[in-house]
């Protein structure tokens, strides 16, 4: 999260201004990944149209089964003779030319009911980790030459109504790496999407928030990549495309400044929502570990003990399988694998041990 007190404005020439905006409470909500993309999945599902193959597909035939008796399966077959048709196996999803199997109906369940504060602890999360440069970053946004997350431009900018306006004030704040990276990025979609009217695929640039649309629309609709929105209809599908936090955004001054009214904070309600406060952290310093090595924590715990713990008296050890405990109970035990030992090794030298023939019995062998 973001946690300066205020975030410089920049003008349409890209130039610092003197003046400064206080930094919203809805940059200090909690991230929260895990929920953005439980949201973003219900959300999603929301845009689907209902599909279904045709009611009577695959059984606008007349089929009829043979019967047991004729050595043929007693799958419905087409009547008639004469081509090739009749005698053929008909509606079944094994057949061809049958149905599908379960074929598809339009009253399945497409859409998914949301809670509303968990929509809004979405959007919420996904504002905040807009503010964070290295979650920008991480998501692919060319933002190595911007001064600073998040970026706030003057009023002026909801009044702009030419699209070279808008491509010079995007060089300007040195944000136009974003929409180059875009403009690469098209390419033409694969499979049958591209005969139905989305044809070409391309990844998501800046999105740029107003308060009041003076133009800026018709500035910036053409720029390849960027989009605009409403800071009161600030929409998670466009906050965190496919559920990836950090989205860059450009704020113009009046909506960043609104964003209290929108959100409000943890304290005061919203002005939009009705009854609605900002989530509060359960911690104030995230970093759990920082916290553990902290010299005041350590200086308090009781020192580490050892790595291995040593087994207590009470815990029984098989005597078949642990010899101390073995000799423990029978110490007679040792003295009988001992002299097992020694007998096997008596075994051993004996079988390795050939005797040679007697002398006598060469030279009778050798005798003529």
């Amino acid at each position: 999260m973001a946690a300066r007190p205020v975030v410089s404005v920049f003008g349409l020439t890209g130039a610092k201004l003197e003046a400064t905006v206080p930094l919203p409470a809805v940059f200090t909500a909690p991230i929260r990944p895990d929920l953005v993309q439980f949201v973003h999945k219900n959300m999603a599902k929301n845009r689907r149209q209902p599909y279904a193959v045709k009611q009577q597909a695959g059984e606008e035939t007349s089929a009829e089964s043979w019967g047991t008796g004729r050595a043929v399966a007693r799958i419905p077959r087409v009547g008639g003779a004469g081509t090739y048709r009749s005698g053929q196996a008909a509606f079944g999803n094994m057949t061809r030319g049958g149905r599908m199997f379960a074929p598809t109906k339009v009253w399945r369940k497409w859409h998914v009911r949301t809670n509303t504060n968990q929509k809004r602890y979405a959007t919420a999360s996904a504002v905040a980790a807009s503010g964070v440069s290295a979650l920008v970053s991480g998501r692919g946004h060319r933002i190595q030459d911007i001064e600073e997350v998040p970026l706030v431009v003057a009023a002026d900018a909801e009044s702009l109504n030419k699209t070279k306006e808008a491509v010079a004030l995007m060089k300007a704040l040195k944000a136009y790496a974003d929409v180059e990276k875009v403009s690469n990025t098209r390419s033409i979609r694969a499979g049958r999407g591209k005969l139905r009217n989305r044809r070409h695929r391309q990844r998501r640039g800046p999105l740029v928030v107003y308060a009041e649309d003076k133009g800026i629309t018709h500035a910036f609709r053409n720029l390849p990549g960027v989009e605009l929105v409403n800071v009161t209809r600030l929409n998670l599908l466009q906050l965190a495309p496919g559920g990836h936090l950090g989205r860059f955004v450009i704020w113009t001054q009046p909506a960043f400044e609104a964003l209290n009214k929108v959100f409000g904070t943890q304290t005061e309600a919203s002005q939009q929502k009705i009854g609605y406060t900002l989530p509060a952290p359960l911690i104030s310093n995230p970093d759990v570990s920082r916290i553990i090595t902290s010299s005041e924590v350590q200086a308090v715990v009781r020192p580490a003990g050892p790595r291995f713990t040593k087994r207590p008296y009470t815990q029984k050890k098989n005597p078949l399988r642990n010899t101390q405990v073995l000799v423990r109970l029978n110490p007679y035990a040792q003295v009988l694998r001992r002299a097992e030992i020694l007998g096997r090794n008596k075994r051993t030298t004996k079988a390795s041990h050939k005797k040679s023939a007697s002398k006598k019995f060469l030279e009778i062998l050798k005798a003529d």
